[in-house]
Formats: C-alpha cells, structure tokens, sequence
C-alpha cells in the first residue's frame, strides 16, 4: 500500500477520494489545514505501526504520533472519555481521570468504545465521534506544529496543528502520559 497525503482546506474537496471518514469530514467542515497519511496496517498495536511507518518512510518523529484511546470515568464524573497520547507512551489512568474531574478512570470496553465512538477499535479517532466524549488531550502535543492522529479507519492518520486539535475536541490540555 502506498503513503497518499493530500492537504485539504473547507474549500477543498482533495480528501473526497477517501470515501472521508467522520474524522476527515469534521476537519473539512471546520476549514482547517490538515493532510491525511495512509500505510500499512496489522491487527494490533496500532499506533506503534503508524509510529514506526511514519518515521522509516516519511521522517516523522514518533513523539508527534499520537493514539486515541476511550476510557471510563468514575466517581464524581463518570462515563466514556477519550485521551489522546503518544503513541510511544502510555496513559496516566489516574492523571487522566484528574483532569477530567474524575475520581477515577479505567480502559473502556472495546465494544463499548466502538458503539458510543462509531469506530473500531485500531481506527477510533478523536475527531468526528459519533458522540463527543469529553477529551483529554496530552501536553506534549504543544510541543509540535503538527501532530498525527487516527484518521478514523486502521492506517489512516490526520495530520494537523495541536491547537486545531484541541479546539475540534473541547479537549483539556494535560500531562496525562507516562
């Protein structure tokens, strides 16, 4: 499979040949600059496969890589969440849950993720959600003009600037990784 990019604009319609994601067409709508990567994918770790694809074949730093994954908070707010960190990295259930007002948080069941995000697990995307969850988004992303996320399908990843990020999301901008 080969890398496709295409950047994009609200006055765009580059990205229709990718049958747009919920992602993409979140990103069009909101006529923001981003581009789309496509590569090679498995059947799991995912993010780690679009960090190490992105590196060797276009010299992405894996640090601007990022994964989405859906938790559950409890306590004083509770329900499905999503957190957004480096791929190469791992979440800080408890930083998380704190930054979202929580007491605490624990990993989502895939199928519930799926069923309130409206994506598959490998390809959940922080953008375009089928419900937006409340989100939190790692700090190291403002460390970067750009950053990648999932594009809503397993080995697609936008590319687009943190603040679109954040702001596309509602997201709280936090130190969640460890």
């Amino acid at each position: 499979m080969s890398k496709k990019s295409t950047k994009s604009s609200k006055k765009s319609k580059k990205n229709a040949s990718y049958g747009a994601t919920p992602a993409i067409a979140a990103c069009q709508k909101a006529g923001i600059e981003f581009e789309v990567h496509q590569f090679p994918h498995g059947d799991d770790n995912f993010g780690e496969e679009a960090a190490s694809w992105l590196e060797e074949h276009l010299g992405v730093e894996p640090e601007r890589i990022f994964k989405t994954l859906i938790i559950e908070l409890s306590g004083k707010r509770t329900g499905l969440a999503t957190a957004v960190v480096p791929a190469t990295g791992m979440l800080n259930l408890k930083a998380a849950a704190a930054a979202l007002g929580a007491s605490k948080a624990a990993m989502a069941d895939p199928h519930e993720a799926s069923n309130s995000t409206g994506y598959i697990p490998g390809g959940i995307s922080p953008l375009g959600q089928r419900r937006r969850l409340p989100t939190v988004i790692d700090e190291s992303t403002t460390l970067f003009d750009t950053v990648f996320v999932s594009g809503g399908r397993r080995g697609w990843d936008i590319e687009l600037s943190p603040a679109n990020l954040a702001s596309l999301t509602d997201a709280v901008v936090a130190d969640i990784a460890r």
